[in-house]
């Protein structure tokens, strides 16, 4: 591997334009590569595109999507994770084209999402590979749209013009994940993602010291996206992928990725940290080294201190340094980074009052104390402003006081696709006290706030369960399940209020662990010991706790438990409770 890391490229509008610069003065270094895991005990088959290569077939195919459609139409991507998909969405871009970033229809429980994301896009073109075409195509039929496989264009048309769009032109539609609502599509324009890329880059240490971008995240997931391609293609780092089915399969894959790459850079969601520390086992540790791990980012989800903790145990005698955990925050509709912890930082632990918190205070508390809560530091903003504001009065709050998380910079998106009203109170929110002309900011839609400079992500809005005025944080109360008894699968499962007689009840429903069968399970006892620590912990009373197999709580097309699905499906009578004490 070239360890060197080239000169900074000049400053471009569009990632295209930052590929062609590649390919002039570093045309064989290695750009992409996709490591694929054919078979169970598979070791990884390399595919690698230089940057040459790269844009050799970007320019190819975006020949191709200047015959087949007009500047400004959208592109839907339907490719497997690889080479491939990379190529459809950098060439859709090259062509002046919108991209769609998606998934194949294969994905288990998500073909009903991509049916309604494909009426919302209204796509004229859609790109996949000729080894699902048929699967494609079967999918698509009745749509008027033409399907091209990515890798059946020849690379004859290589000198196609380039297209140099306008900083605000749209480069991608970027569908949120839909975990409290319907799918929307954000509009992501060209300025954007590069101004994205390069806060994610500057806050990674990315700019000044050679790296490898390694990951497993898909790619139609916007952390998957910019970290895995954006990033790399601004500065011309080398990007590592494997597919995340090949990683869920035998997550000690993607370990052996870091280790074999010096200063890798990775990104997961919670659960993938606690997967590896309980799944992979000792007699496979002995192979790794993780010293030369640059940076770990853990978002998406809640990030637990205990998980941090379990996966650094774990992994401590290969050598991964404490410091490596870099906690992050950011959403779809901020192209994806606007908070993160610094690589070489200790982890930011915050011991809070759970009473106060429910009353929109963070207070400190002892740690260890009945009644206190941690929460880990999500570090500073990446190159862009972040406020916290009353989300209803809309008045600037102070640090301490919980409230909305509101974002300002030049990544944020410009708004959902044929959603006015929606896009204007979401991307369109002013300060009730603003006389400074300071302008728009986004609603996250998130609650936190500020402690010593750190962003504190405390839970969703939509999300929040209000019994007797007081204010729960799901995940929170869901942490104390999973606590009370090995038997609930851990990240699997969903509390939410509803409706009762008497006022809101809460509800929890939870996943129970693949290797005991539930006729082995002491459901009763189970239940008795989630209800007796939640009301330690929280004073909730739980109005039912419901145990279901492995698989039944839905998650998002990004891996997120899909709460309001999950809520409806109750209310729908779908669970069936099992008896309890």
């Amino acid at each position: 591997m070239d360890s060197r890391l080239p000169p900074l490229a000049p400053a471009h509008r569009s990632l295209p334009e930052y590929v062609r610069h590649w390919a002039e003065t570093t045309p064989d270094r290695r750009a992409f590569t996709f490591v694929d895991h054919p078979a169970p005990r598979s070791r990884g088959v390399h595919r690698t595109l230089t940057w040459r290569r790269l844009d050799l077939r970007v320019r190819a195919l975006a020949a191709r999507l200047a015959e087949e459609a007009e500047p400004g139409t959208r592109v839907a991507l339907l490719c497997p994770q690889g080479t491939e998909y990379v190529t459809a969405f950098l060439a859709t871009l090259a062509s002046g084209l919108v991209a769609v970033p998606l998934y194949p229809p294969g994905l288990p429980g998500h073909g009903d999402r991509l049916a309604g994301v494909l009426d919302d896009a209204s796509p004229a073109v859609i790109l996949t590979t000729s080894h699902i075409l048929d699967e494609v195509r079967d999918f698509c039929a009745g749509r008027a749209v033409r399907i091209v496989a990515v890798d059946q264009v020849p690379d004859a048309a290589a000198d196609l013009r380039a297209v140099t769009p306008d900083d605000d032109a749209i480069a991608y539609l970027q569908y949120t994940s839909g975990s409290t609502r319907s799918p929307a599509g954000v509009e992501i324009s060209h300025g954007n993602v590069v101004a994205n890329a390069r806060q994610a880059l500057a806050a990674y240490g990315l700019d000044e010291r050679p790296a490898t971008c390694v990951g497993w995240l898909p790619l139609y997931h916007d952390m998957g996206l910019v970290l895995s391609v954006a990033a790399p293609v601004v500065r011309g780092m080398v990007s590592v992928l494997m597919d995340p089915v090949a990683f869920l399969h035998e997550p000690v894959r993607w370990l052996r990725l870091l280790a074999a790459h010096p200063r890798a850079l990775s990104a997961a969601p919670n659960f993938a940290y606690d997967y590896c520390a309980s799944t992979v086992t000792d007699a496979q540790k002995r192979d790794l080294r993780l010293d030369g791990v640059a940076a770990l980012l853990n978002g998406s989800e809640p990030v637990r201190p205990a998980t941090v903790d379990r996966f650094h145990a774990a992994f401590a005698a290969q050598g991964l340094a404490p410091d490596a955990h870099c906690p992050s925050y950011g959403l779809a509709e901020a192209t994806v980074f606007v908070s993160a912890a610094r690589p070489g930082e200790p982890l930011r632990r915050f011991a809070l009052d759970r009473d106060a918190l429910t009353a929109g205070k963070a207070l400190p508390a002892q740690d260890g104390a009945p009644r206190a809560l941690t929460l880990v530091g999500c570090g500073t903003p990446a190159g862009q402003r972040v406020r916290i504001a009353d989300p209803v009065s809309r008045v600037r709050l102070s640090e301490g006081e919980v409230g909305e998380i509101w974002v300002q910079g030049p990544n944020v998106g410009r708004g959902y696709r044929n959603r006015e009203e929606q896009t204007q109170h979401v991307f369109g929110a002013v300060f009730a006290d603003d006389t400074d002309g300071a302008g728009h900011w986004l609603r996250t839609g998130d609650l936190g706030t500020f402690l010593d400079g750190q962003l504190i992500v405390t839970g969703r809005l939509k999300d929040l369960i209000v019994v007797d005025g007081r204010n729960h944080y799901p995940q929170d109360v869901e942490a104390s399940v999973q606590d009370a008894d090995p038997a609930v699968r851990r990240d699997r499962l969903a509390a939410f209020e509803v409706p009762g007689d008497a006022g809101e009840r809460v509800v929890v429903v939870a996943e129970h662990v693949r290797s005991i069968s539930l006729a082995e399970i002491d459901v009763p006892g189970l239940v008795r010991a989630v209800r007796a620590t939640v009301s330690v912990r929280h004073g909730l009373r739980l109005a039912d706790v419901v145990l279901v197999p492995p698989g039944t709580v839905p998650r998002t097309s990004s891996g997120k438990v899909a709460r309001a699905l999950t809520r409806r499906r109750y209310l729908e009578g779908a669970y069936t409770p099992e008896p309890t004490a």
